[in-house]
């Protein structure tokens, strides 16, 4: 059995490390090279998080029934270095959102697939198991597809606004570091991706 304090414990020096660091494509680029999937740190923290999702201590409050579900594990303090700790499950074959938000101060998303093939929209288009790092002032709806997946979340001081208007159904745009595509690269920080249609959380 798994507890939120191992977890807790488990982040603290992988915070410690990223602390001074800002979220975006470079720090991307390094959380999956240096703390990807295969690595000790990815191994104990999906093991820990599917393990409260499983137990019922983490992402346990349903948003959109039992297919979209969250909870914040840690608040932002000192032990911590101030980053306050997310974890969110979302279930669903077909692409979904869930509730459309900003991270002032961006965040880092450690990504558990638990079913094969689902994926998580990401900076740099639809990502499986790994980390998506959205910088400061990037605004975007989570969404899933392929199966169910965890997202454990770094924040930052916790800071998350839901005070963001949408973009229209026909198009996302995304503020998420200048990124576009599966895996490509744009140099602007907001660009316009086409999305196919899909289920939005309700509200």
């Amino acid at each position: 059995m798994s507890t939120a304090q191992e977890l807790v414990l488990r982040s603290v020096p992988f915070l410690k490390e990223v602390k001074n660091r800002t979220a975006g494509g470079q720090l991307e680029n390094w959380l999956n090279a240096n703390y990807g999937l295969g690595s000790d740190l990815y191994r104990d923290l999906a093991r820990i998080v599917t393990d409260g999702v499983r137990e019922g201590w983490a992402a346990n409050a349903e948003l959109d029934g039992p297919k979209y579900r969250l909870s914040r594990i840690a608040e932002p303090e000192e032990a911590l270095h101030y980053f306050s700790v997310t974890a969110v499950y979302m279930n669903s074959v077909e692409p979904y959102r869930g509730q459309y938000h900003q991270h002032p101060y961006g965040v880092l998303s450690l990504i558990v697939p638990l079913n094969f093939g689902a994926r998580l929209m990401g900076p740099n288009g639809w990502s499986g198991a790994g980390w998506t790092a959205p910088g400061p002032g990037s605004h975007h709806y989570p969404e899933v597809m392929g199966g169910a997946l965890i997202a454990l979340f770094y924040v930052p001081a916790g800071r998350i606004s839901y005070d963001i208007r949408p973009p229209s159904e026909c198009t996302c745009r995304l503020a998420l570091g200048g990124a576009r595509g599966e895996k490509g690269h744009a140099d602007a920080d907001t660009v316009l991706v086409e999305r196919p249609a899909v289920r939005n959380a309700r509200r």
